[in-house]
């Protein structure tokens, strides 16, 4: 029998209305997903780094932090759909909802049928990615640095760098958006999911130990480079 979309897919929802929540929880749940469920945006964010989802449903009116930031947040790590779902109809929210990197714009109130629908499909073409992506080979730069995304190491001339976590994350944001500038309040307030503060030097410190363990130099950057009054960017050549 042809495997169902719905066969051990694990749905994220982020909805502060209980009552949609409910409803449309109940109503994937009786499809065959597994759902779990965040009423804030902070709440959704930390339930999505501690587990895998195969397709993420995030409203815009959303306490703490809104749609919009989630949206942001989830795509730079993380390739997997995302469908929000706003009562927001207007074109000039569906239109920056898909340049965050949505990738569908469903308005309230809806279809559950035509919501099953617009999540099988896109499901469908989340597992053909992920099927391709599964067998490509690490990355290799310049200068002997390799970095095997799928495994989450790094590798320095044939020698496995051990990273933190917290380093692993920002390499690999970084990484994954060569020569694109991240200032330093981002990359704390994307990855720590925190407000920076003035005299908070907890990027400062990670992007020095970065470079410690990259053998990489400040003057003489092969990796990380410093732009002056902006923040950092990865400057790898892959070979």
């Amino acid at each position: 029998m042809k495997e169902r979309e719905t066969d051990q897919a694990k749905l994220l929802l982020v909805e502060d209305d209980r009552d949609i929540a409910r409803v449309v929880c109940d109503h994937l749940r009786k499809e065959g997903y597994g759902v779990a469920w965040a009423s804030t945006g902070r709440e959704g964010w930390e339930d999505f780094k501690l587990a895998e989802y195969d397709l993420v449903l995030v409203d815009l009116m959303l306490p703490e932090i809104d749609g919009y930031s989630l949206c942001r947040s989830i795509r730079m790590v993380s390739d997997v759909p995302l469908l929000i779902l706003s009562a927001r109809a207007e074109e000039e929210s569906k239109i920056r909802g898909l340049e965050l990197g949505a990738d569908d714009y469903v308005t309230k109130p809806f279809s559950l049928e035509e919501l099953s629908a617009r999540i099988a499909s896109h499901l469908r073409r989340y597992r053909r990615y992920r099927h391709e992506q599964s067998g490509l080979e690490p990355i290799r730069y310049a200068h002997g640095l390799s970095i095997d995304f799928n495994r989450r190491s790094v590798s320095l001339s044939g020698e496995q760098v051990q990273l933190t976590p917290k380093e692993w994350e920002v390499l690999q944001l970084m990484a994954k958006h060569p020569f694109e500038i991240f200032a330093k309040r981002n990359l704390y307030e994307q990855l720590w999911q925190q407000t920076d503060e003035p005299g908070n030097h907890t990027v400062t410190v990670h992007i020095q130990a970065l470079r410690t363990k990259l053998r990489d130099s400040t003057r003489q950057p092969r990796f990380i480079q410093t732009v002056w009054g902006e923040g950092y960017r990865f400057i790898g050549e892959p070979l």
